[in-house]
């Protein structure tokens, strides 16, 4: 960082006596490039740092200055790229880089906007990082997308509160382990929570919450071999798609798993669920306390387990991340551009990027090294989720999702009708829960519910198999 200073310093005194800018003299001297990215809170500190030793070192000897101009949300950069993409009018300007998930990158990719990074990296190069993280990238044999790191999605458990819940019914963790072990456990803990206010009659509480309803489908159809999703098809007649309705509905409209439009760390805070799946990079957004609507607080343990499997289904997961993209401009620039990724994906600089997050190396080296030996971890939730991911890598398969525009119109119609059928059900339940044989209610509220899903869909532009 000194160095740094010290060479700043001499530039703004050589400024000075020409009579030109700094940014002048800056864009004379080296090839300024330009980055945008979406890692915020305490991941954004060490991407700064990593900015700085870049330009300190491998960027001063290069004559690379690299500049982050913009950090915002993956939805924010998504929004903006794609505008730029189609020129919509008040677009920004693109930048030489960008983070970037594979479903922008094919709109960026259709517009001709993106270097194909097989014309950067040799074979020998691109060797060096996992296969199935460089297949991610890919758009019709060409690579858009880098590695940078990666993620898959874990059960978070507040074991505070499942402990008490535990030693009082004897259920166990492993119980948790499957799907049908989850809705087992969410009707106890149910039970087990309306017990202990006898004088109001049904009002246990919620056990738990899925971040997204569409990977949870995606992936109970890809543990038995199947596929949720076809072009614009949502295969929503199948004996798979019953199974996840029949998991999620019925407990949703009974008061057992959350319907929520926020992330599942939102009511983990508040003790209103108990446990969540979610993506590894969410780890450290769950808090170390639990504070109730009482305004009381408690510390809150953490226990992370892999994906839960639907019963008799492959231990299979989701793999996510965003990478990094380049965007065209001179062969030049574009090159410089990938002496930065080649830098930033050096085993040495990637494990010290995730080290503080959920993130997966992707380097075989860095990953291997993961694998075996861990990374040294100040969070205690971090280095439980590392055993977690360590377990999962050698224990799971992980599929990719499908890629395209069109898919993440699909997810979002597909969430938000499957929770508005919940409330719906809810709703009616709540309406007979004075009448005797709630449990058949719920059947017929849950077919009807489904019936009228389906039909929608079918409705639908994108309909269905």
């Amino acid at each position: 960082m000194k160095l740094f200073s010290f060479c700043c310093a001499l530039l703004v005194l050589a400024c000075a006596v020409s009579g030109c800018s700094y940014a002048d003299f800056v864009a004379q001297k080296t090839d300024s490039l330009t980055l945008w990215h979406n890692f915020g809170g305490q991941l954004k500190e060490t991407m700064d740092s990593l900015v700085d030793e870049f330009n300190e070192t491998v960027g001063l000897q290069e004559g690379i200055f690299l500049t982050v101009t913009s950090v915002s949300g993956s939805a924010s950069i998504h929004e903006k790229l794609v505008m730029a993409a189609k020129g919509d009018p008040g677009a920004p300007a693109l930048p030489d880089i960008s983070t970037v998930y594979p479903k922008t990158a094919s709109i960026l990719a259709a517009h001709d906007l993106l270097v194909d990074l097989n014309t950067i990296f040799s074979e020998k190069e691109l060797a060096a990082y996992l296969p199935s993280f460089l297949r991610e990238g890919m758009i019709d044999g060409r690579l858009f997308v880098f590695p940078t790191a990666k993620s898959t999605e874990v059960l978070f458990v507040n074991s505070t509160i499942f402990n008490r819940f535990a030693g009082e019914t004897g259920i166990s963790l492993d119980l948790l382990r499957t799907f049908e072990g989850i809705r087992e456990a969410g009707a106890l803990y149910y039970e087990w929570t309306d017990k202990q206010t006898p004088h109001l009659e049904d009002d246990g509480k919620m056990f738990f919450m899925p971040d997204s309803l569409f990977n949870l489908t995606l992936t109970c159809f890809e543990q038995f071999g199947s596929s949720f999703v076809t072009g614009t098809t949502l295969d929503l007649e199948s004996q798979l798609f019953a199974r996840v309705w029949d998991f999620y509905l019925p407990a949703a409209a009974s008061g057992q798993m959350a319907i929520y439009d926020g992330y599942a760390t939102d009511l983990a805070k508040t003790g209103d669920i108990v446990c969540s799946i979610g993506s590894t990079a969410g780890v450290s957004f769950f808090s170390p306390t639990v504070t109730y609507t009482d305004n009381t607080s408690e510390p809150a343990e953490l226990v992370i387990l892999p994906y839960p499997v639907f019963a008799s289904g492959k231990k299979t997961a989701i793999q996510r991340g965003s990478g990094m993209c380049v965007f065209k401009s001179t062969p030049e620039q574009e090159k410089k551009a990938g002496v930065f990724l080649a830098w930033f994906t050096r085993p040495e600089n990637n494990l010290r990027f995730i080290t503080t997050t959920g993130y997966i190396p992707v380097t075989e080296e860095a990953y291997n090294q993961l694998l075996q030996n861990g990374v040294p971890e100040k969070d205690e939730n971090i280095r439980k989720l590392r055993g977690t991911v360590r377990q999962m890598q050698a224990e799971y398969s992980f599929y990719l999702p499908p890629v395209a525009e069109e898919t993440d119109a699909l997810q979002q119609q597909y969430e938000s009708r499957l929770k508005a059928a919940a409330a719906e059900a809810r709703s009616a339940y709540l309406g007979e829960l004075n009448n005797t044989g709630t449990s058949d209610i719920l059947h017929t509220l849950s077919a009807a519910a489904r019936d009228n899903f389906i039909r929608d869909f079918k409705s639908n532009k994108f309909g269905v198999k």
